[in-house]
């Protein structure tokens, strides 16, 4: 079940109305169900790898708890062996035994393959592992209580709003609001069903419609040279964001119809002066995870220059491997690993000071040459389009390109317009505070500005084909 769906459309609002019929002391046990239903619209089977874990991880809590010593650090690294090997043997199983048969093969033993295991990677598996992983590690490190209620520890893993695709939410954030949900509050619904719509907005309105020309420029990429490839690699920069973004804010407002704070996930990236404020700004709550559980677990800056390089380096690289089991991912990782330490080193050293514009636009740039990575099938995919950015750079090509794809040239300066427009009043907006943008416009502006959005949602949105949210493969 994806929210851009008929099925989200009957099914949430369902939720919402039991949720706040029901005594609060019951209200765990519908999240609960809702969230197991929501989970199996997928792959139904999975949930039980779900539970394997949510088992592991809520006796290892408990067990930490009560235990001093090495028998602490005993239960931890259980629970972390436990989330891990599912991890890898779902998610990282294969991409191994495709190195190892690519050396076998390199060697002459081609006679000698080994089989994969035809795994299918389970929705959101390494969103809610790493939510998981961080309840054992606070715990541990006395930062929070273990949860004794099965159920409630459940739903902090499993809650359906950002189960799939976030925000990693930590267990001091989520669990006092399970057990003491509030009462049915208008004005939260009315700022949640804002996220909502505006989420929707980015996803169906932005995000999809740009995914055409990306797909279309990705899937052929020697079909294409100059500036086709530089406008697809843009405009997959803005489809990543708004389809990760538009999924974040419904989930926030999806949260908040039914009482609950999620964190914000993304403010307005794209205007960020350095790379360091890029990661302060995109997936903030993968960016702190790994600022809190591996940079600093590492020494942080705390350390000499060199190991400190030497954290940043490591962090972004298993970043970019959490994202997926490709080279490509690896690569993405690096290439910010290098970037943040370039930076570093240089913001110390450098006689003048670059001018602001000329930083942000060498932020954007950096970031957008690391999306080819991230968006190319393969390293060779990658070298094939950065080598054909030196190609044929009329614009004659590009509106070539327009009608192959969206087949109407209004139906392009629409998109277009929209999308600029879009960037515009977010960057206007600064912080992505989307309550307070409609919240300062009179009765009448918000009302036009909710009309407006549906009719753009239903007349350029709605696609049979659409695409699924970007980051659920991950």
């Amino acid at each position: 079940m994806i929210f851009n769906s008929i099925e989200f459309l009957i099914f949430f609002p369902i939720v919402t109305a039991i949720h706040f019929l029901l005594p609060k002391r019951w209200r765990w046990l519908l999240l609960l169900i809702a969230s197991c239903v929501f989970y199996m619209a997928f792959i139904p089977a999975y949930i039980l790898v779900l539970f394997f874990t949510i088992i592991i991880d809520y006796a290892a809590g408990i067990m930490i708890e009560k235990s001093d010593g090495r028998k602490r650090k005993m239960y931890l690294l259980a629970s972390l062996f436990g989330n891990i090997s599912v991890l890898a043997i779902f998610k990282y199983y294969n991409f191994f035994i495709d190195n190892i048969n690519a050396v076998i093969q390199s060697s002459g033993l081609s006679s000698h393959q080994i089989s994969d295991l035809g795994l299918i990677l389970p929705i959101g598996l390494s969103f809610h592992t790493f939510q998981a992983m961080s309840y054992t590690i606070d715990v541990y490190k006395g930062n929070q209580k273990a949860e004794r209620h099965f159920g409630i520890y459940s739903l902090y893993v499993m809650f359906f709003p950002q189960l799939v695709a976030g925000p990693i939410e930590r267990a001091r954030q989520m669990l006092p609001q399970f057990h003491n949900p509030k009462e049915f509050d208008y004005p939260s619904v009315v700022i949640g069903l804002r996220y909502i719509l505006y989420g929707l907005f980015k996803k169906v309105v932005i995000a999809d419609n740009l995914s055409k020309l990306v797909d279309e420029v990705y899937n052929h990429s020697n079909d294409y040279t100059g500036i086709s490839l530089a406008v697809a690699t843009v405009f997959f920069a803005i489809q990543i964001y708004c389809d990760f973004s538009g999924y974040s804010d419904i989930a926030v407002g999806t949260a908040r119809v039914l009482g609950y704070d999620l964190m914000q996930n993304f403010r307005t990236p794209y205007i960020s002066s350095s790379l360091r404020e890029f990661w302060q700004r995109w997936h903030i709550s993968l960016s702190t995870w790994f600022r809190d559980y591996l940079y600093i677990p590492l020494g942080g800056n705390r350390t000499t220059t060199i190991k400190k390089y030497f954290n940043l380096f490591i962090t972004f690289l298993v970043s970019g491997f959490w994202h997926g089991a490709n080279w490509t991912f690896v690569i993405w990782g690096a290439i910010h690993g290098v970037g943040m330490i370039i930076e570093n080193f240089l913001s110390y050293r450098l006689p003048f000071k670059i001018p602001s514009f000329f930083r942000h636009v060498l932020t954007f740039i950096v970031v957008c040459f690391a999306w080819i990575f991230f968006r190319a099938k393969s390293i060779k995919d990658a070298g094939t389009i950065i080598a054909n950015l030196n190609g044929n750079w009329h614009l004659q090509s590009l509106s070539g390109l327009f009608l192959k794809v969206y087949y109407s040239p209004t139906f392009v300066s629409i998109l277009l317009s929209i999308s600029l427009v879009f960037l515009l009043l977010e960057t206007r907006l600064q912080y992505n505070d989307i309550n307070f943008a409609f919240e300062k416009r009179s009765r009448f502006t918000r009302w036009s500005l909710y009309y407006l959005m549906l009719l753009i949602i239903v007349f350029v949105g709605l696609n049979d084909n659409a695409p699924n949210f970007i980051y659920f493969k991950f």
